[in-house]
């Protein structure tokens, strides 16, 4: 069952990046998706290192301790996805609760996973540490995207 459900995760994750990443924000949304691989990455091999969180089952368990599946496909989709719908022009209230949505739905999704499921399991690690860390990482995100793209739009003038 395990299994099913990364195939599902992995179909799903893909038809979110089909939907809400179309062509004229590909660029904008490939840059989200490769940065975010790294700190990802990092995290989370760190915390699985330190013994604070396992993915039992998961592609490439192998060779791969940490969730393959999460640190290379999904979190780094929802990244591109985060930055590229960003309400920055929008409201105070909107711009706060707008990052806070985020990291709340991956915590919800990751917490059914760690009891339901063999994919992932706390060690010594809680949801609220998920929290914290996909937050982080999302505003660290959106800070380079702003950044970069600021910084292209001054060398080569404003592009769709």
């Amino acid at each position: 069952m395990d299994t099913i459900i990364l195939y599902g995760v992995w179909i799903i994750t893909a038809l979110l990046l089909i939907v809400f990443i179309g062509r004229r924000h590909h660029i904008r949304a490939q840059l989200s998706f490769m940065f975010m691989q790294v700190p990802t990455w990092l995290l989370r091999s760190l915390a699985v290192k330190g013994g604070l969180i396992e993915y039992p089952v998961g592609f490439l368990s192998m060779v791969y301790k940490a969730s393959f599946t999460y640190e290379f496909f999904v979190y780094p989709a929802v990244s591109a996805i985060f930055n590229v719908h960003f309400p920055k022009e929008k409201s105070w209230p909107v711009k706060i609760a707008y990052p806070l949505i985020f990291p709340t739905v991956l915590t919800a999704g990751e917490v059914w996973l760690e009891t339901h499921t063999d994919l992932i399991a706390y060690l010594n690690w809680n949801w609220f540490m998920s929290f914290l860390s996909i937050l982080f990482t999302l505003l660290i995100s959106y800070g380079y995207y702003r950044w970069f793209f600021k910084k292209m739009e001054s060398l080569f003038g404003k592009r769709q």
